[in-house]
């Protein structure tokens, strides 16, 4: 690693570490300085692919001046105790979904890193992709007229097929951990929610993993949401583990003028598809080649671009914290069957200098 390039640290070695470490690898300004795990094979191994230091502790990690910026894949409910120590060791953080499990957490978050100098980001970031980049264009440049109302579907499966390690997933629910991407896309498009309404229910309570152990879940695996946004009236969000196969998949956003849909919340090679009112849907151009997938690293790279340019990065903690009261004011309504306000309000990000 030279001088000149940003070193990133990786804490958290499981499933989603290869796929950043991938991409950042490529990023010529950047570089991974190390990885740390508390199954020290797992940042060994890394560490053998991508480079940089296996770190015996955080403290370790966060001793290491060639550390930057500092990625936080832990399991949900570390995110904010591990980011709370990078943020006052004066190192800046990117976290994965969600940024923490409560409100408060999450805005302390926040106030760490402004005391700090530091800056936080978080996931997801998949509102930067772009099939995600050309709707929102095409949303800004008011070829749906005002838009009023938004269906947005999470039908995530039963993450247990394919994860080795399910049960976190299940211990936050299905909105915390899958709901945040259209939550995080929809407030970019237009801004904060005011209000949530919502009805969570288990539907597969009793489960098998890969190897044949069984669980139980107590946590909603759907949840169903109605959001009143700041520039929008109306978004019904479903989000499950339980559903894989069906038809309802990704964003329709419905105005006075047309309709647009987006094919998926994540891949950045989505269809997208646009309709004046009264025809029908046709598939559009993407606003450029689009990455095939998911680029993990792309939040990661504006994060350090926006350090050396001296702006503002794209995936910020305020916005990712407002997504945390809209999860836990969902949770609320799920409770006590009301409408629940939501307070808290962000700056809306850029879009992509390509994006605009």
């Amino acid at each position: 690693m030279s001088d000149e390039q940003t070193g990133v640290a990786i804490i958290g070695c499981g499933n989603i570490s290869s796929r950043y470490a991938k991409t950042i690898a490529t990023y010529p300004e950047m570089a991974i300085a190390g990885a740390m795990d508390i199954e020290r094979a797992r940042a060994e191994a890394l560490v053998a692919e991508y480079g940089g230091t296996v770190y015996d502790d955080l403290d370790a990690m966060l001793s290491d001046d060639a550390v930057d910026i500092v990625v936080n894949l832990t399991i949900h409910h570390a995110h904010y105790e591990i980011t709370k120590r990078c943020l006052q060791a004066g190192k800046h953080v990117h976290s994965e979904k969600p940024l923490a499990l409560t409100t408060e957490e999450a805005s302390d978050l926040c106030k760490i890193a402004e005391d700090n100098g530091v800056r936080l980001g978080s996931s997801p970031f998949t509102w930067m992709g772009e099939a995600q980049q050309t709707a929102w264009k095409y949303i800004r440049d008011g070829k749906l007229g005002d838009v009023k109302l938004c269906y947005a579907e999470v039908n995530h499966g039963r993450i247990e097929a394919w994860h080795p390690n399910p049960a976190p997933f299940y211990e936050v629910g299905a909105f915390f951990d899958v709901g945040v991407y259209p939550l995080t896309m929809l407030t970019t498009f237009f801004g904060p929610a005011k209000r949530v309404t919502a009805v969570g229910k288990v539907l597969y309570a009793d489960r098998q993993t890969k190897e044949g152990a069984a669980f139980h879940i107590d946590t909603p695996d759907c949840v169903i949401a109605i959001l009143e946004l700041e520039r929008c009236p109306l978004v019904r969000l479903t989000a499950n583990f339980y559903v894989k196969d069906t038809r309802q998949a990704g964003l329709e956003f419905h105005g006075d003028k047309g309709s647009l849909h987006l094919g998926s919340f994540q891949r950045f090679d989505s269809s997208v598809a646009f309709a004046s009112f009264g025809d029908g849907l046709q598939d559009v151009a993407l606003l450029r080649e689009p990455f095939a997938g998911v680029e993990w690293g792309r939040s990661v790279r504006d994060l350090a671009a926006a350090i050396r340019e001296k702006r503002r990065h794209r995936a910020t903690g305020e916005q990712a914290a407002h997504v945390v009261e809209i999860l836990n004011a969902a949770t609320t309504s799920s409770v006590t069957g009301k409408p629940v306000p939501v307070t808290s309000a962000f700056l809306q990000p850029e879009p992509m200098e390509w994006g605009r």
